[in-house]
């Protein structure tokens, strides 16, 4: 088959593309305008932080249920909803009000972009997936991943230059994503699949409860303090509902996710090491971004550099990691790419309190380059335990796991910045100080407080190098060596 009964594959493709690029571009974009947000509607740290963890969390308690509704309404139909709900939810968050409603406001909007993302890139995703045969599936995935997955670092330039003009843009500019996506839809036709099947409403509710909890309680440690017993009671009572949603799912006979899969020991440990990982990859972005703004004085845009460095590395050993994967496995370029990390973190922490950023872009592209060696070919090892019936479930479940790594990994360490003994009196600067002038910039801050901020900071890098750290550990120690087929079906 060459073409779809009612639109070409390409059409189809670049719909999709089109379709999943407002996902990757957000997981990055928000990062670089955080501090002018922050500062212009008077938020705390903790707030801010709520803003971008909100999309992440979203992700990843309802990724799977996208999935299943894809299955049940149909993937198109889920892939219209998804645009429809992520760009009126980008629109809502361009207008926050200033006040004190901002922060509700914001939070709850990112988190319905969140929800969007995950009813649109499953279905997506299986679009892409039914149109194409197998002999061509993966050059399409490949386009598909490659360009969509390329767009996350397009993220913080883009945000840059729209926050110079305001910081509501980066919200916007979904918007127009949106339509083209949507024209694309209407002109290619792809066709509308669904299998009706019974939807797990228990296993959805356990899922965004423990994920939720877990995740809130660390990111609310920074407030509350950890000698509050609500504190510890909303961490164990989230890390116990997931508990309980395991143990659910292994005998739910259509279960939201298949925890089947996890038997598989390469499968399971490849989620690990991936889960682990991704608890410094995009916090990155976020502290990257305050560092660059508050502590050098930097404007958005110029701020962005920093984050292109960290691509530029990364962009380069994604290609290293991919022909070392298909040589000799998955092993080498995971435990070598955390270790790179590892260290490049841990450099980077030393030079942060110096204030200039030329001394440490050779150590942001050497972070970027460990992860970027490790990162895809993660996902990729865990994938090829997949047979082609299965492969959806698996994507959705080291989605699931990349997204709620990252949640959990922006809570931890922000909860890391916020205790540090530098950070309250930095804040307190930004927020009963003058804000900062149009180009953004915050250079208008004592030096003393960009000091201790850098110092704050410096404490998150080096709890970062300690996580790649661990993954190096765990996939060291773990990880079998050569290529592991994927013969065998996950799901029995």
């Amino acid at each position: 088959m060459t073409e779809s009964a009612n639109g070409s594959r390409s059409l189809i493709l670049a719909a999709m593309i089109f379709a999943v690029a407002m996902t990757f571009i957000d997981q990055t974009i928000v990062s670089i305008a955080a501090p002018r947000i922050q500062s212009e509607l008077s938020l705390t740290g903790t707030d801010i932080q709520w803003a971008v963890n909100s999309y992440l969390l979203a992700l990843a308690a309802l990724f799977a249920f996208g999935g299943r509704l894809a299955d049940t309404v149909g993937d198109r139909r889920m892939v219209v909803i998804g645009i429809v709900v992520f760009a009126a939810a980008s629109a809502m968050c361009g207008l926050t009000p200033k006040g004190s409603g901002a922060e509700a406001w914001l939070v709850t909007f990112r988190a319905v972009q969140g929800i969007g993302g995950a009813l649109m890139y499953p279905a997506a995703l299986a679009i892409v997936v039914g149109h194409y045969p197998v002999a061509d599936r993966g050059k399409a995935l490949a386009l598909f991943f490659g360009i969509a997955g390329g767009l996350t670092a397009v993220g913080p330039a883009l945000g840059g230059y729209l926050t110079e003009w305001t910081w509501r843009a980066i919200f916007w500019i979904n918007i127009p994503v949106a339509v083209i996506a949507l024209l694309l839809i209407v002109k290619a036709k792809p066709v509308n699949r669904a299998k009706p099947a019974p939807l797990d409403y228990r296993g959805l509710a356990l899922i965004t409860g423990g994920a939720g909890l877990s995740v809130f309680g660390f990111q609310q440690s920074a407030s509350w303090g950890w000698s509050n017993p609500l504190t510890w009671l909303t961490i164990v009572v989230g890390a116990a509902l997931l508990v309980v949603f395991f143990r659910v799912e292994r005998h739910t006979e259509n279960p939201l996710i298949n925890v089947r899969f996890f038997a598989d020991r390469p499968f399971l440990l490849d989620n690990v090491v991936l889960g682990v990982a991704m608890m410094a990859f995009v916090p990155i972005f976020f502290f990257a971004s305050e560092y660059a703004q508050i502590a050098l004085g930097e404007n958005a845009s110029k701020a962005s550099l920093t984050l292109l460095y960290f691509f530029a590395g990364f962009v380069v050993a994604a290609q290293v990691g991919g022909r070392m994967l298909d040589r000799v496995g998955p092993k080498r370029p995971i435990v070598l790419g955390c270790a790179l990390a590892c260290v490049g973190l841990a450099l980077w922490a030393h030079q942060v309190p110096v204030l200039k950023i030329g001394p440490q872009v050779w150590r942001i592209v050497l972070t970027g380059a460990g992860i970027g060696m490790m990162l895809g070919q993660t996902n990729t090892a865990a994938l090829n335990r997949a047979t082609d019936g299965t492969y959806g479930e698996a994507t959705g479940i080291t989605q699931t796991v990349r997204n709620y790594g990252s949640s959990l990994g922006l809570a931890v360490l922000g909860t890391i910045l916020a205790h540090s003994s530098f950070f309250h009196a930095t804040f307190n600067q930004i927020s009963d100080g003058p804000s900062p002038p149009s180009n953004g910039a915050f250079g208008l801050i004592p030096l003393e407080a960009r000091e201790a901020f850098a110092n704050s900071i410096q404490h998150v890098l080096y709890a970062m190098s300690a996580i790649m750290g661990v993954a190096a550990v765990i996939a060291l120690l773990t990880m079998q060596r050569g290529h592991i087929e994927g013969t065998a079906d996950l799901s029995t």
